[in-house]
């Protein structure tokens, strides 16, 4: 089999599909990408067993069909060092051994059979959901949610985005107990009420290819895996199995203390005062006050503390309230809005974050903060 295809394009798109292999692999074969010629069009997989994502580029040159494994991390690197221009493959499937022709040189590295490649796991569709989402509204609510999930591989469930699919609204949330997410579209529904958790490995995938595509996603789920379906590119992962915690418990329901701010000055405020913070607590206080909001920090062990006091609409009861700074300073990273609403009902209860200003009237995002105790 041979064929020729630009170094750019081609480095373009294992850039993306190398996302899915892991440093160790427990099958070798794993360390590779599968090449699958069949006329002008070249399938390229990479898998770690859990996601496989494969890409596919159409060529204006080549004969032959094959399967072949090609090791991943030496044709990444070496294409890396090309500068744009033509390549022509050359794979013998007798001795197995793959040649890179340039303009000046010629490059061979060994392959291996693609028979022993995983397969990819099929679609139950008698009992499959099926959805279309815009590209972009899938990438802004992974970029919402992604930072909330867990890393706590004791509990499963809160280490992927739990994905809820209704008549009326498609939502994503994510928590790791101390903070939440939930981000909700009006303008996605569904004809069939489901959910799925996503692995947070997968998710950056998706985030990945995104970012690059302007058509809408579509979602076909099973009880065990979720197919995306994207112009050149296809995922295939399996789902985290279990309960999602009830998150709509946690959230807060009637909250009379309610602080307007410029988002980037709390952000920056509380990134300089928490410097001087308990380096076992992290704690740091917000004092409010009508239209004034004290943030504070202290650490007693070394006598360092740190105080500003920042102009704001407040409007509720004089209220002390303390949360670690890092929940603080990921949640208003990742806001999206000149301003924030803060709203709190008491300081043993969690402070809920969500925009002023929505960037579509369709969309809402709320942020939940838990408190520590002062």
């Amino acid at each position: 089999m041979e064929f020729i295809v630009s170094s750019s394009e081609l480095l373009q798109h294992l850039s993306v599909v190398k996302g899915v292999i892991n440093s160790k692999n427990t099958l070798p074969i794993l360390d590779n990408y599968l090449f699958n010629l069949d006329g002008n069009d070249l399938k390229i997989t990479a898998s770690d067993l859990e996601t496989t994502l494969n890409t596919e580029i159409n060529l204006s040159n080549a004969s032959g069909k094959g399967i072949v494994a090609i090791e991943a991390k030496r044709l990444t690197d070496i294409l890396k060092e090309f500068s744009e221009q033509p390549l022509t493959f050359k794979i013998n499937e007798d001795n197995f051994q793959v040649d890179i022709i340039t303009q000046n040189g010629k490059f061979s590295i060994p392959c291996q059979s693609g028979i022993e490649y995983p397969k990819v796991p099929v679609l139950d569709e008698a009992n499959a959901t099926s959805v279309l989402i815009p590209s972009e509204v899938l990438l802004r609510g992974i970029n919402c949610t992604i930072f909330a999930t867990s890393d706590d591989e004791l509990r499963p469930v809160m280490t992927g985005i739990f994905v809820e699919l209704k008549e009326d609204h498609f939502r994503m949330v994510s928590t790791d107990s101390h903070k939440l997410v939930r981000f909700t579209r009006t303008d996605v529904k569904s004809s069939k009420e489901d959910s799925f958790i996503l692995p947070k490995k997968s998710a950056t995938v998706l985030k990945n290819i995104l970012g690059k595509s302007k058509s809408e996603v579509k979602l076909e789920f099973d009880k065990k895996n979720i197919y995306v379906t994207l112009p050149n590119f296809n995922l295939v992962c399996r789902l985290i199995e279990g309960r999602y915690p009830a998150y709509n418990a946690v959230i807060p329901v009637d909250n009379p203390n309610k602080l307007i701010v410029d988002r980037l000055e709390l952000l920056n405020t509380i990134k300089r005062v928490s410097i001087f913070a308990s380096q076992a607590s992290n704690l740091t206080k917000l004092s409010l006050k009508p239209n004034q909001a004290t943030i504070s920090a202290q650490d007693v062990d070394f006598q360092t503390s740190a105080y500003e006091v920042l102009t704001c609409q407040y409007s509720g009861d004089d209220m002390e309230i303390g949360f670690k700074s890092g929940f603080l300073l990921d949640i208003l990273s990742n806001a999206g809005s000149s301003d924030i609403n803060f709203e709190m009902s008491d300081p043993t209860r969690a402070g809920l974050i969500s925009p002023v200003e929505k960037d579509d009237e369709n969309e809402d995002i709320l942020m939940l903060a838990m408190p520590m105790m002062v």
